[in-house]
């Protein structure tokens, strides 16, 4: 798979944690793929319109929200990126700070990359 691919995809994955730290619900829209679900390390699972939902509500307060150890392999019209989670902020007024190694999975369309899957693992001990 050309180096492109996992350049274009590791660029999303960028923006893609960026517009959930700003609760940026358009952005979030743009790149998430209809019919798209997170499960998380707890269990819980989440669909695009939960996703977006939670931006638009500002429930979530990010100060930090971003990824390091990203790493992108392609097979084709499938994309899997793997990488180290950290994120600190307030939910509904309550703080919170966790690392989480995750699995975010795009996939190639008529129109470009979208994100498809989302997996997470629990979060690590210690802080972010």
């Amino acid at each position: 798979m050309p180096s492109s691919d996992a350049d274009a995809v590791a660029r999303l994955d960028i923006e893609y944690q960026a517009a959930v730290e700003r609760n940026d619900a358009a952005t979030m829209d743009r790149i998430l793929l209809d019919g798209f679900v997170l499960v998380t390390g707890s269990g819980k699972t989440f669909t695009k319109d939960d996703l977006l939902e939670e931006a638009r509500s500002g429930k979530i307060v990010y100060d930090r929200q971003d990824a390091a150890e990203r790493t992108v392999r392609c097979w084709g019209d499938t994309a899997v990126v793997t990488a180290l989670l950290s994120a600190k902020g307030t939910e509904a007024g309550i703080p919170f700070a966790y690392r989480v190694w995750f699995t975010d999975t795009y996939v190639r369309t008529p129109s470009g990359w979208r994100y498809a899957h989302g997996q997470s693992g629990a979060r690590l001990p210690g802080p972010p």
